[in-house]
This record gives structure tokens, C-alpha cells and sequence, in this order.
């Protein structure tokens, strides 16, 4: 073979191989892989519980929302001086991967409710360059949000020592389109319930797992369309 012809014949597939494999693990049939429900010592499947909070339009927010949604929820607050900046850089960058995927949607929570007003929180909706469309910025009670992240396996309360007066976890938290928290199984056995919002390796491994669920609904929702047709045809 010509050595020329070769080199672009490599350079083709070098590019082309990575829409093939997400082609494949969104819609491919031969895609065998599901995301593990997180399971509570309980038995019970890890659900998020039912929850009212206000965005920064001034809308309620409800579980109903969000229903149908895949999403990713964390937590947060405005004048945070560490780690939220990295946090929203994230789940802004998780919202252009997805732009498509119109049943894809964020949720981030202020954990300090007092100040970050829906002013404050549309203001800073704006100044980060998030489309609110699809992601939301809620504020609430101390009580309710601090009680929801519990239900997120994720940390919130004030804290004086820590940077900014608040303290809250770092994590990104998957939710599938029925409100279960969706986790994964590391090479090692172990179950990944939460992802680091500030690590790029987690952020790799959760861009993964949004497109396993995706394929999961995709698949279904092609079994169902073929089983209706095949009735059909019977009938």
C-alpha cells in the first residue's frame, strides 16, 4: 500500500473512532453494558425524595421537573472562594457535551440560601454563561436544602472554618429519568456513587456514564418500539 494512503487511512480512523464508539454505546444494539442503582443498607434503592425549591427566575422547581430528566445535582453557593468556580466550569462543560440530549438537565443547589437570593442566583447564572434552559440554580430553606443533600449522599451546613463559612461536598451526583441515583462499579469492585466535580478523571468517568444511561433508555425505548410494531402486525 502506498505509505501516503496509509497515513491518511490511520489519520481517518484515529478521527472517526470515537463518534463510532459513542454511536455504538448510545444507540448501538450490541451495547451490553447499565449503569448499577445505588442500593442503601436498607435494600432500598437510593430515590431522591420529593422537593420544592425556587430558581433563579422565581419559578418552583419539583420533582416533577425533572421527571423524564436525566440529570446531575451539586451543590454549591455564590461567594464561595474555593472550589465552586471549578464546579460550575464543570457542569457548564457537561452541558455543552449533552446540548443535544434534550432529556439531559442540571441541578445546583445554594447552600446558603440567605444571600444567594433568585437575583443573586440568576446573576451568577449569567455571569458563568450557563443556558437555564436545562440547568437550574435553587435556593430554599437551610433546612430543606440541607436535608435534600443528605438524600444526595453529599455534605451541607455552615461550617466557620471553612473557606467562605460553608461547608459542602465536592461531588456531582448522576440521577436517572425516575429519581434513582445511579452509580458505577470500578475496576476494582468497588461502587462509585458520587463523582468529584473538580477532577478531571471523574469528570471523564461521569461524561462515560451519562452516555451508558442515555444508551439504556435508548434501548429500551427501541425494544418497546419494535414489540409495538410487532403487534401491530399481528393484529
Amino acid at each position: 500500500m502506498n505509505p501516503k494512503l496509509k497515513k491518511y487511512i490511520v489519520l481517518f480512523l484515529l478521527l472517526l473512532l470515537p463518534t463510532i464508539l459513542y454511536v455504538m454505546l448510545t444507540t448501538g444494539k450490541h451495547n451490553f453494558v447499565s449503569l448499577p442503582y445505588l442500593v442503601k443498607e436498607s435494600g432500598d434503592t437510593a430515590k431522591i425524595p420529593p422537593f420544592i425549591f425556587t430558581n433563579q427566575d422565581g419559578k418552583k422547581i419539583t420533582n416533577a421537573d425533572y421527571k423524564g430528566k436525566i440529570y446531575v445535582a451539586d451543590f454549591f453557593f455564590t461567594t464561595c472562594p474555593g472550589i465552586c468556580k471549578i464546579m460550575t466550569e464543570n457542569m457548564k462543560r457537561l452541558q455543552e457535551e449533552f446540548v443535544k440530549q434534550e432529556d439531559f438537565y442540571l441541578l445546583s443547589h445554594t447552600v446558603n440560601p440567605e444571600r444567594d437570593t433568585v437575583e443573586t442566583l440568576r446573576r451568577y447564572a449569567r455571569d458563568k454563561g450557563a443556558d437555564t434552559r436545562n440547568w437550574n440554580f435553587v435556593t430554599g430553606t437551610k433546612d430543606s436544602i440541607y436535608k435534600i443533600a443528605e438524600s444526595y449522599f453529599a455534605n451541607a451546613s455552615p461550617d466557620s472554618l471553612a473557606p467562605g463559612g460553608f461547608l459542602h461536598s465536592e461531588f456531582f451526583i448522576l440521577i436517572d429519568k425516575e429519581g434513582n441515583i445511579r452509580c458505577r462499579k470500578e475496576d476494582d469492585g468497588n461502587i462509585k456513587a458520587v463523582y468529584d466535580g473538580t477532577s478531571e478523571a471523574d469528570m471523564r468517568k461521569l461524561k462515560d456514564d451519562i452516555k451508558v444511561l442515555i444508551a439504556e433508555y435508548n434501548l429500551a425505548l427501541k425494544k418497546n418500539n419494535n414489540a409495538s410494531k410487532k403487534l401491530t402486525r399481528e393484529q
